[in-house]
């Protein structure tokens, strides 16, 4: 399944020609790069979206369902971000920690690249979550609609609560990714994908590219009901949540694998 040839390792060089691929669109069109991290936003939120209302049906018939419908929904925006080559910041935390560990790029570009990349993953969730509110599903909301408890939930933890959460969420979500890269077929890559997508978001923790697509689809909502959406709470909600995924993706992920595979024995990913 993993190819392997002598002490070569597969996610080593992997990593080198994703941090090429990244510094050369960057440095050639900018604003190409920036489409494709806007993309990711955009995905995110779209599942997240959809994920929701149908969550919303699911809970008429018993409360606990709806949960396991959103959970579902969401995980395949991360397929369509790995599969159309998009930009997603979460991901980047990985990729670029490891790359600048093995010298394939410096701190300052993996720090721009990684910059970028949220800016406009932000960006891209924004326009698709004002988009998706035009939409005649996403009017007449309440107390109880998924997105809004959703939201309020993150909201209402302590900061705390939200970085530890964060660090385990990305280090989901990175276990997907490195799984991704290594594994040849298809289906494979999706059913591992799906699985740790899906017992991140249905543990409820704190993904902030997740997050920028949830908060999205409630701040251009028409209902003003939900509890603790105040721009000082969100950038909070927010900034925590990126540390810790960093913590989680960019340093108990990206830089442990890449140390463990900056050996000289066999026994490398």
């Amino acid at each position: 399944m993993i190819e392997m040839e002598g002490n070569i390792s597969v996610f080593k060089h992997k990593i080198e020609v994703v941090c090429q691929k990244k510094v050369e669109l960057i440095e050639e069109s900018f604003w190409r790069y920036a489409a494709r991290s806007a993309y990711a936003g955009a995905f995110l939120t779209m599942t997240t979206a959809v994920g929701a209302i149908a969550g919303d049906k699911l809970n008429h018939i018993d409360h606990n369902l709806g949960k396991f419908a959103f959970a579902f929904l969401f995980a395949w925006g991360l397929i369509y971000i790995l599969f159309l080559n998009s930009e997603l910041a979460t991901s980047n935390m990985l990729y670029l920690t490891a790359g600048v560990y093995h010298k394939r790029l410096s701190i300052k570009k993996a720090v721009y690249i990684l910059s970028t990349c949220t800016l406009f993953n932000l960006i891209g969730a924004l326009i698709t979550g004002w988009m998706f509110n035009q939409a005649s599903a996403f009017q007449g909301f309440t107390d109880h609609s998924m997105i809004v408890e959703i939201v309020e939930g993150k909201l209402g933890k302590s900061s705390p609560t939200i970085l530890w959460e964060a660090i385990l969420a990305n280090m989901f979500i990175n276990v997907a990714i490195m799984s991704f890269i290594l594994i040849k077929e298809s289906g494979a890559k999706i059913a591992i994908v799906l699985s740790a997508i899906f017992m991140f978001v249905f543990f409820g923790l704190d993904h902030v590219i997740a997050n920028f697509a949830s908060f999205s689809l409630a701040i251009f909502n028409a209902f003003a009901g939900t509890d603790g959406l105040t721009f000082l709470n969100t950038i909070r909600q927010w900034t925590f949540a990126y540390i810790g995924n960093y913590i989680g993706g960019g340093l108990l992920i990206g830089l442990v694998f890449a140390w463990l595979n900056n050996s000289k024995t066999s026994y490398l990913d």
